[in-house]
């Protein structure tokens, strides 16, 4: 076969020129497909990166997050717990101190309802010794008996303070007109002169002395000087028993 160079060369051409044309208009189109494909996917990726990033910043701040939200979750209940127990030391010492206060006022009650039982009890037995002792004085009640409470005047009459004469003594000097002297029964002269000098002595009172007779004052005497009112009967013996067992 014989080699036709003509042919050769055209056949070099043909082939620079079609590799050309592939160059031109196929292989630089694809290599900037091929480009722009790789261009986007480093993009892609790019991206995809940066939302792994992101994805993992917004994981570590949940974790964080409900990390503190334990914590809050924990404190919160720490904190209520102790305020639970605040509330309940509160209410048991409010309870305590209720109980307290009951238990002290029953205990006043108590107190109270013993004490009236008890002053019952006594003005009772002594409205009962008023009553015994007023039939029992009244029965025994005569001149003999005022005889010896007047004696006994005159032993007290003797007996008192200085400054209780001296007002006794003002008293009399304040009331000249007379001295009033009752009795329950009639006073015979020697029992008159016995009170009389023993007023004089003692009180430098000398009258004028007028004599009265009240058989309610059962036995004994009562001697009126000026406002003061001296008392030796069993009337007013009795009558302050009595007033006495009542206002007990």
């Amino acid at each position: 076969m014989e080699l036709n160079w003509s042919t050769f060369l055209l056949e070099i051409i043909n082939f620079l020129v079609l590799v050309w044309i592939l160059k031109r208009f196929l292989y630089k189109p694809v290599l900037d497909v091929i480009t722009r494909r790789r261009g986007d996917i480093e993009k892609t990726l790019s991206d995809a990166k940066a939302l792994h990033s992101d994805a993992e910043a917004l994981q570590e701040q949940y974790k964080n997050r409900l990390a503190v939200w334990e914590q809050e979750r924990l404190a919160a209940q720490t904190e209520l717990k102790k305020e639970i127990e605040e509330e309940r030391t509160r209410q048991m010492e409010l309870l305590l101190s209720g109980l307290e206060e009951e238990r002290e006022k029953a205990k006043t009650i108590a107190q109270h309802q013993l004490k009236s039982c008890r002053q019952q009890t006594e003005n009772r037995a002594l409205a009962q010794g008023a009553q015994f002792a007023t039939r029992l004085l009244t029965a025994t009640a005569g001149p003999e008996l005022e005889l010896r409470l007047s004696d006994l005047f005159i032993q007290e009459l003797t007996a008192l303070s200085p400054e209780q004469i001296k007002v006794l003594q003002a008293a009399g000097k304040k009331t000249p007109d007379k001295i009033q002297i009752t009795s329950a029964y009639p006073l015979d002269e020697i029992a008159r002169q016995a009170l009389e000098q023993s007023l004089s002595t003692s009180l430098m009172i000398n009258g004028p002395f007028h004599y009265t007779q009240d058989e309610a004052l059962l036995a004994g005497l009562r001697i009126n000087i000026g406002a003061w009112v001296l008392r030796a009967n069993l009337q007013d013996e009795l009558k302050s028993f009595v007033d006495f067992a009542h206002d007990a």
